[in-house]
């Protein structure tokens, strides 16, 4: 991924187009901000004013009076009064709106961050780490339009720049020259450090990613880590992300200490400057050591705008380094290709045919997983997929749900190419419960239902077929209980029937189950293979399956031998036909007896214990 700006623009005109797109999200509001930091400015200077004119029309004349009538005095105190409040109006002005400008602008860019996450192909996902994803979505975005802060406040205070200015030229032109000279120094200043700053935080903000991505990886395995005692070595693993985070960002961090202190400094120097030539004029009679005084106030009056325009210039290079980042993101041109192709409303099962199926990972474009895969499955049968780690299983799988497309030949749903499908079409005609289960933090209602908003009854339907009504109703809230994110409150076998029950409330014409209940009592599984013709659930069925009963429970077993279908027909006929296959059924028939044997299957303790008389009705 692109991590840089636009090749061929200087990192301060990109700094200025970021700029340009929060202020576009939020126009109105950011005039308001400018306004009233601009009546900020304006009160600043003001109030130098309303000093000068309270001390010669009030102060000064009671002086010379001896006397201090009540009007002079309280017209000068309602008039220091009145300019103070509208600086203080002018400060929250600013500081609020200012604040909604960023958010929108995060919030919009975030939101954006994540339409394109879910419009991009798996194949993009499956190249880039999690961890970067999730930092391009959150720090990135926020990075990028972090100048957007001071921006305001510093376009505001332009407004009192340009009147302390015009007044030091109203005052002594040559001093006001010498004032002036502060304004190439800080634009000299800004090019060297965004020359010397931008990779620095580049670098610093790569590795941030990199930490996002190493404590995802851990957060997500913590069962591994800790099943394995490995928790030292992982925690010196994300120690060491973070160690050469820590170095970067103290890197970037000098760079920063470089800057502002010399942009601090410039005013002084500046302040320095008028003094010495100033008293040099006064000797020769050419100022008057008022004017001097006056300018060399007024300088310091330019201290606040140029130190505000040093935060936009310091976090432009930051800005510049995140944007970069999200508009990767934004600018990736992969996408899934829909035609417009409609398939029947409630025409029962779907009819599947493999044409000359082929595919090969990007990784791996010379080592194709299916090689000429043809066949037809005809509507309505449960049809098992058998085949030894690496066949193609799960690769095909996920090109039925058209997750990918093949690299060669199709794959049609009523004879019709599944890439001639109307976008949406796919998805609502099948349904696939893969290995890897994810349920969300939320009520198991929601995670059965997911945002369809299916009624009560078609979630227990859903759940009886799937051997989950049970255990759902045991819990202490039952549909509304709130279970932990990823299902971590469930055992892995309660976690796959309500993935399981998620697809069914859809009502597929085609359900895909990849291994999906693996985690689960072999009774358990025969109970819902056998609930799925109890309840003529209408759809064409697809399991991959390596229990001998289950593959036994399948109309018909097709089974791959390294990226083709090597065999068909029933478990029967293979087991005295196929050799391959009896050996692998036989095998892992073996290993299960084995593990049987030996150990105890955690998942598969009585949260999956079923009744007999349940078994047997949903078997029936």
């Amino acid at each position: 991924m692109a991590q840089g700006g636009t090749p061929g623009r200087s990192p301060f005109r990109q700094g200025l187009g970021v700029l340009g797109v929060a202020i576009r999200s939020a126009p109105r509001v950011f005039a308001a901000a400018v306004a009233g930091s601009a009546l900020y400015g304006t009160m600043t200077v003001g109030s130098a004013w309303a000093i000068g004119w309270a001390t010669n029309h009030v102060v000064l004349p009671d002086l010379h009076r001896g006397s201090a009538p009540g009007t002079g005095l309280a017209a000068a105190g309602l008039l220091i009064i009145g300019v103070a409040i509208a600086k203080v109006i002018g400060i929250f002005g600013r500081r609020l709106l200012a604040g909604v400008v960023v958010f929108r602008a995060q919030a919009e860019f975030r939101r954006k961050v994540s339409d394109a996450y879910l419009r991009l192909p798996l194949s993009w996902h499956q190249r880039h780490p999690t961890g970067q994803l999730l930092s391009n979505a959150n720090s990135d975005v926020e990075m990028a339009f972090q100048p957007m802060n001071p921006l305001p406040m510093t376009l505001g205070v332009i407004v009192m720049l340009l009147l302390a200015v015009v007044d030091m030229f109203l005052t002594d032109t040559v001093l006001a020259l010498v004032g002036v000279l502060l304004f190439p120094a800080v634009i000299v200043l800004n090019t060297v450090y965004t020359r010397y700053a931008g990779p620095r935080f580049a670098r610093a903000q790569e590795l941030r990613a990199h930490v996002a991505e190493v404590a995802h990886e851990s957060f997500d395995g913590a069962l591994v880590v800790k099943t394995l005692g490995r928790e030292e070595s992982e925690t010196e693993r994300f120690a060491a992300r973070t160690r050469a985070l820590r170095d970067a960002n103290i890197n970037a961090g000098r760079a920063r200490s470089l800057f502002d202190p010399m942009l601090e400094a410039l005013p002084n120097l500046g302040v320095l400057a008028v003094l010495l030539i100033g008293a040099t004029r006064v000797a020769q009679g050419q100022s008057r050591p008022g004017d001097v005084v006056s300018i060399a106030y007024l300088i310091t009056l330019l201290a606040f705008p140029i130190r505000a325009i040093g935060w936009v210039l310091g976090d432009l290079p930051r800005g510049v380094v995140g944007f970069g980042r999200v508009r990767a993101v934004l600018s990736a041109e992969e996408h899934t290709e829909y035609g417009k192709a409609r398939l029947a409303r409630d025409a029962g099962p779907a009819a599947l045919e493999f044409d000359r199926v082929e595919f090969a990972y990007e990784s791996a474009p010379d080592l194709p997983v299916l090689r000429g895969v043809s066949t037809r499955i005809e509507p309505g049968r449960t049809v098992a997929l058998v085949g030894a780690t690496g066949s193609g299983k799960s690769t095909l799988a996920t090109l039925l749900a058209r997750l990918a497309d093949p690299t060669g030949g199709a794959i049609r749903l009523d004879g019709t190419d599944l890439r001639e499908l109307a976008k949406g079409e796919v998805p609502r005609a099948v349904a696939l419960v893969a290995q890897q289960t994810f349920l969300f933090g939320d009520t198991v209602r929601a995670n059965v239902g997911l945002g369809d908003d299916p009624s009560e009854a078609e979630i227990r339907a859903a759940l009886r077929i799937a051997q989950a009504e049970r255990f759902v109703d045991a819990l202490p809230n039952g549909l509304d209980t709130v279970i932990g994110e990823r299902g971590t409150t469930l055992s892995g076998g309660q976690r796959q029937r309500l993935a399981l029950a998620r697809a069914l409330v859809r009502h597929p014409r085609l359900l895909i189950l990849d291994d999906c209940t693996s985690a689960v009592d072999p009774s358990v599984e025969a109970a819902i293979l056998g609930g799925l013709k109890q309840n003529a659930l209408g759809a064409t069925v697809v399991v991959i399956a390596y229990r001998k009963a289950t593959v036994a429970l399948a109309d018909e077993v097709l089974f791959l031998d390294d990226g083709v279908i090597a065999d068909r027909g029933t478990h029967e006929e293979l087991l005295e036909r196929c050799a391959g296959y009896r050996d692998l059924i036989t095998a892992y028939a073996r290993a299960a007896e084995d593990a049987a044997a030996s150990e105890v299957d955690p998942d598969a303790i009585e949260d999956d214990a079923i009744e007999d008389e349940d078994l047997e009705g949903a078997v029936a």
